[in-house]
């Protein structure tokens, strides 16, 4: 097998691949500071408190956010209850 050979073309694809990877990421790490500003933080209990502001119709000042399976989610909306999963990136700052 022949070795791959590394070009300028090939370094300056990587370096944008690099460079929209890390922009995607600075979008991500924007919304997560509005949602951790502007929602309150339920954790694992996300699809129980959604379902209790939901059937219970709450008038909560502040939105939810926390942690779901993909099962939850799904039955959530055929609940009719909105909910959506986004990307999140872990804080490494530790």
């Amino acid at each position: 097998m022949a070795p791959k050979l590394i070009n300028r073309d090939s370094i300056y694809n990587l370096e944008k691949k690099n460079t929209n990877l890390n922009e995607i990421k600075n979008k991500i790490r924007e919304y997560q500071k509005f949602i951790k500003s502007n929602f309150d933080y339920v954790g694992e209990n996300f699809a129980y408190e959604a379902r209790t502001l939901h059937y219970n119709q709450k008038n909560k000042k502040k939105g939810i956010y926390g942690t779901a399976t993909k099962n939850e989610i799904q039955e959530l909306k055929e609940e009719g209850v909105e909910a959506e999963m986004i990307p999140w990136i872990e804080d490494k700052s530790n």
